[in-house]
C-alpha cells in the first residue's frame, strides 16, 4: 500500500522524522498547526514539540494560539519574564470561560513552563512569545483598554468608559446583546468601539511621532490597541451570528489572519527582519478552506487567507486520529467529560490512514506527488470541537475535502487520548481508557 511505503514512521520520536518536519516547513516564516479535535493530548503534546524545536533550532519568535488575545497575553508577560504570576498555572488563570481545558491543559502547562525556563536563557530581545488570536474575549478586552488608559490619559480613559457603557444594559451576555441589535432591540455599539479605536491608533500615532514611544510604551500601546480591535470584531461578530453562520465564521477567521499579521508586523519590526511565527488551532481553521465543501458553500478560514496572503511562505500541517478518547462536553457550556472517540467512518482518510496499519506517521503532501494522486480524490473528514455528538457523528462531525489541498502535510495518529484539564470536574476518572474500550458499552 502507497500510504505504508511513503509514511515517515513516528516523526516526533524519530531523528529521521523530525528532521522531516523540518524539511517541509523548510524557510517559511508561517507554520500552522492544526488539530482534528480540541481535547486530544497527542495533538497539543506533538505541537509543542515542533514549536520548541522551531523555537530553538530555527529562531522562532512565537506561538499565537486559537485563544483570545488579553488571556493569551497574560501568558505572553509570563513567558518573558515580565509579569507578577508565580508559576504556569497563575499565568493561564485568565482562561476561565468554557471551554476551560482548551487551554488550561496539563499539555499547555508544560509547554508555558518550557518557554519560560527556554526565555530566561536568552536576552529579552530574544525572547519567544505566545499570543492569542480570537474574539471571543470583549469583556476582558474593554476593561484591558481602560485600564491602559487609567495609566497613560485618565481624560482618554473617561471617553472609552462612555463609549464602551453601550454593552453594559446586557451585562456579560454578549449573546443578548447581539440577539438585541439585530431585531432592533437595542442601538449598534460600532460607532462606539470604532471611535474608541480610532483614537487608539492616534494615540500611537503620536506616540510615535513626539519621540516617546520606547520599548515599553509601545508595546503597551501595541497590546490596548488589540484589544480595541477584538472589541471591534466581537462586537460585529455577536451581531452577524443571529443572520448568518457562514458571515460569523468568515469574521471570525478574517479577524484571526489579521491579527496574526499584525504581530507578524510588530515582531518584524521589533527584531529588524521577518519574523516567524507558529500558529496551533483547529484543522477546521488552518486547513484551507478552498479544498472543502464548507469552502464551496462560501466560508473562508485562516488556512485559505494565509496561503493567499504569503505564498509559500506559510505551510500548513493537519492532525488526523482513527479512534481513542478525547476530553470534549455534551453540549455548549456544560462540563466536560473523557468521552470515546468512535472508530473512523469507511469512505474517510482517517480510515484510510488507518488501514496502512502504520500507528503513527507523517506525509509529505508538498513534496511526494504519488502520494498527492493517491489522496486527491474528496473523502470525508472528522473534525471534533469542543462538543462531540458520538450519537450523529456523521451529521455533526465529518465534511468532505480534499486534503492534498488542504494540507501541505498530515500527522496522523491511530490511536489517541484525551488531555488532562487542570481543573478536572468531579469524579474525572482516574483511568484513561474505560473497560468497555473500544464498544463503549
Amino acid at each position: 500500500m502507497l500510504i505504508a511505503e511513503r509514511a515517515i514512521p513516528d516523526p516526533l520520536h524519530d531523528e529521521a522524522g523530525r528532521d522531516a518536519i523540518l524539511d517541509i516547513i523548510g524557510d517559511c516564516a508561517f507554520v500552522l498547526l492544526g488539530e482534528a479535535s480540541h481535547g486530544t493530548h497527542d495533538f497539543y503534546a506533538a505541537r509543542a514539540l515542533i514549536t520548541r524545536q522551531l523555537i530553538e533550532e530555527r529562531g522562532f519568535d512565537a506561538v499565537i494560539v486559537e485563544a483570545d488575545w488579553p488571556h493569551a497575553y497574560r501568558v505572553n508577560r509570563w513567558v518573558r519574564g515580565a509579569d507578577d504570576d508565580g508559576d504556569a498555572n497563575a499565568a493561564l488563570l485568565g482562561f476561565r470561560r468554557f471551554p476551560t481545558w482548551m487551554w488550561r491543559n496539563t499539555d499547555v502547562l508544560a509547554f508555558v513552563q518550557w518557554l519560560r525556563e527556554h526565555n530566561d536563557t536568552r536576552p529579552e530581545s530574544r525572547r519567544a512569545g505566545f499570543y492569542g488570536m480570537d474574539l471571543y474575549s470583549l469583556h476582558s478586552s474593554v476593561d484591558a483598554v481602560v485600564e491602559y488608559l487609567e495609566r497613560v490619559d485618565p481624560d482618554a480613559a473617561r471617553r472609552a468608559r462612555q463609549r464602551y457603557a453601550c454593552f453594559e444594559p446586557f451585562g456579560e451576555d454578549t449573546h443578548a446583546y447581539g440577539q438585541a441589535t439585530t431585531f432592533d432591540i437595542s442601538r449598534s455599539c460600532e460607532d462606539d468601539v470604532v471611535r474608541q479605536l480610532l483614537e487608539l491608533r492616534e494615540h500611537a500615532a503620536n506616540l510615535s511621532a513626539n519621540g516617546r514611544a520606547g520599548t515599553l510604551a509601545a508595546e503597551e500601546a501595541f497590546h490596548a490597541e488589540q484589544n480595541a480591535r477584538l472589541v471591534l470584531n466581537a462586537e460585529r461578530y455577536y451581531r452577524t451570528m443571529f443572520n448568518d453562520d457562514v458571515s460569523s465564521w468568515n469574521l471570525r477567521d478574517s479577524y484571526m489572519t489579521d491579527t496574526l499579521d499584525a504581530l507578524h508586523a510588530r515582531l518584524s519590526d521589533i527584531h529588524g527582519r521577518p519574523a516567524r511565527i507558529v500558529v496551533w488551532a483547529h484543522n477546521s481553521h488552518l486547513g484551507d478552506a478552498r479544498a472543502t465543501e464548507l469552502g464551496a458553500e462560501g466560508e473562508l478560514n485562516v488556512g485559505q487567507l494565509v496561503r493567499e496572503r504569503h505564498g509559500d511562505d506559510a505551510v500548513l500541517i493537519g492532525f488526523t486520529t482513527h479512534n481513542g478518547t478525547v476530553t470534549a462536553a455534551a453540549d455548549w457550556d456544560r462540563p466536560p467529560q473523557r468521552m470515546i472517540v468512535r472508530p473512523s467512518l469507511a469512505g474517510s482518510y482517517e480510515r484510510l490512514f488507518h488501514d496502512s496499519g502504520v500507528p503513527r506517521f507523517l506525509l509529505d503532501l508538498r513534496h511526494d506527488v504519488d502520494l498527492r494522486e493517491l489522496l486527491a480524490e474528496p473523502r470525508l473528514e472528522r473534525a471534533i470541537g469542543v462538543i462531540y455528538r458520538p450519537d450523529t457523528e456523521r451529521q455533526s462531525h465529518y465534511f468532505r475535502a480534499d486534503i492534498t489541498a488542504q494540507f501541505d502535510a498530515v500527522l496522523h495518529f491511530d490511536e489517541t487520548i484525551a488531555v488532562q484539564p487542570l481543573d478536572p470536574p468531579a469524579h474525572w476518572p482516574t483511568h484513561e481508557v474505560p473497560e468497555t474500550f473500544p464498544r463503549g458499552l
